[in-house]
């Protein structure tokens, strides 16, 4: 028998012998800072259910947030972390299963399931709005469950970042909706049945397990067949990877975009006092003028998504203007952070070529000739390595590039990480950037500290931790305070 096999088998026995969701009092969660871990915490916590975990990251914010709430939480990990009441164990995916905590609770006979699995089974029988698509999926997640909540439907949510003001990503309502984050990666979105769902985009990704576009444009077909063929599915209709996969689905296809043609459509994006202001048209009909206090075109075409998707479960226009005036945005998506020494501080998570671009254009909008500062950190030595090209094109907004060593997650560290972030430098100096690579966070701060001037700003971007330059200048600002 294959590792594979025996790997399916044994989710599908864990699975099967894993207590109901009404049933469970006790869950340990191994990997439990994870944004969608996090997210599944908070949601299990509104459930009444008793929740413990783990991380590697020992000193990470979400640990001591988690253990100022009285939660039993622990950095590393170590057997005697797994509490002998467990009814469950859920591990992240990058959690194998040579983990001391998974690896006593195989021996205690604790069924484990892995963070998409558990997805599935609190998605099972709920009126489930599943979100995926390669750009945009937590903000319009958070859009989603926010009109559902505004319309008086108290839907349940699992979003995989937290929402600004909220201090939360994921919570149990009282209602039959539940809204969540869909991930592609490793096909995880699969094991989540849905009624309805969207696809914001298909772009190639996650290189370390897709063996080729096909390969990812498959795995969105045969998400698009698995939804409830009563549902709805959402698809950006100039997206042509999203519309090959669509033709999959048994549910009512509805497009969006920026095109006239569209199922929905929306035009004259322009900047307002704060966000976004568009006009929205439903087939030929005009809809409604809205504005969406998050800036940046790609936000508004998020928002349309989650129109379309809302519109079709009856949620009213004016619940709908209600959620885009007043969402805060999501941690970490165009996040202005504070300011340090007359420096603005802005923290995103955009680690793809398409998501940096928009994202610079969005700083270039807002500060005008404001000197702007992107400290990139490159998530993935293959992502970096197989969008080579397209990220050297990505950051003409930028005054002044730093390229961090990649953060190499999943594949370990090495000499071939420091010398690809040199590459993307030396290719964006040839194009005109001004960029440099540095030898680690520290040094891109100490950069920062030389040369930044009051006035100019600071925008950090990645998907690992590039966000600690931003804690490391709040603790100097709370030194400073205090003294």
């Amino acid at each position: 028998m294959t590792d594979t096999s025996i790997a399916t088998r044994t989710r599908e026995t864990a699975a099967r012998v894993a207590p109901p969701l009404d049933e469970l009092r006790n869950v340990h969660l191994v990997g439990i800072c994870g944004s969608g871990m996090k997210s599944l915490a908070e949601f299990l916590e509104g459930r009444g259910i008793a929740v413990t975990g783990s991380d590697r990251q020992e000193s990470h914010p979400v640990i001591r947030a988690m253990q100022a709430r009285g939660l039993r939480v622990h950095g590393g990990h170590h057997d005697s972390f797994l509490p002998r009441e467990a009814d469950l164990v859920v591990h992240s995916v990058a959690v194998g299963p040579e983990n001391a905590e998974r690896q006593l609770a195989t021996r205690l006979g604790v069924p484990q399931l892995c963070y998409s699995e558990m997805l599935g089974r609190i998605a099972a029988g709920r009126n489930t709005l599943a979100v995926a698509g390669t750009h945009g999926k937590s903000t319009t997640t958070a859009l989603v469950a926010a009109m559902l909540g505004e319309a008086g439907r108290d839907p349940s949510a699992v979003i995989g970042a937290e929402i600004q003001g909220l201090g939360v990503g994921g919570w149990a309502g009282k209602g039959n909706d539940l809204v969540v984050e869909a991930c592609e990666y490793r096909r995880s979105f699969l094991d989540v049945p849905a009624r309805h769902a969207t696809i914001l985009g298909v772009e190639p990704d996650h290189f370390d397990y897709f063996a080729d576009t096909e390969d990812l444009v498959s795995a969105f077909s045969e998400f698009a067949r698995q939804i409830d063929g009563d549902g709805r599915l959402v698809v950006r209709g100039s997206c042509s990877l999203a519309r090959v996969a669509a033709t999959s689905a048994t549910a009512e296809v509805v497009t969006f975009g920026t095109e006239r043609g569209a199922d929905w459509w929306i035009t004259d994006a322009r900047p307002a006092a704060e966000g976004t202001r568009y006009r929205v048209f439903h087939g030929d009909s005009f809809y409604g003028d809205f504005t969406i206090r998050i800036p940046g075109r790609h936000n508004a075409l998020n928002a349309v998504a989650a129109i379309a998707l809302c519109d079709g479960l009856g949620v009213d226009k004016h619940s709908i203007r209600t959620t885009l005036a007043d969402f805060p945005g999501i941690k970490r998506r165009f996040e202005r952070v504070g300011s340090y020494r007359g420096i603005t501080l802005v923290d995103d998570y955009a680690h793809h070529p398409t998501a940096v671009a928009a994202t610079l254009q969005v700083a270039r909008q807002q500060f005008g000739r404001r000197r702007v500062w992107c400290a990139f950190q490159p998530h993935q030595l293959s992502r970096l390595q197989e969008l080579m090209d397209d990220f050297s094109g990505s950051f003409g907004d930028a005054d002044q590039v730093l390229v961090a060593p990649v953060y190499a997650a999943r594949e370990g560290h090495g000499d071939a990480t420091r010398a690809a972030s040199a590459e993307l430098a030396e290719r964006l100096s040839l194009r005109g950037v001004a960029a440099r690579a540095t030898a680690s966070l520290d040094r891109l701060v100490a950069t920062i500290d030389d040369e930044a001037q009051p006035g100019d700003v600071l925008i950090t971007m990645g998907a690992g931790d590039i966000d600690r330059v931003h804690q490391q200048y709040a603790r100097r600002l709370r030194r400073n305070h205090q003294d």
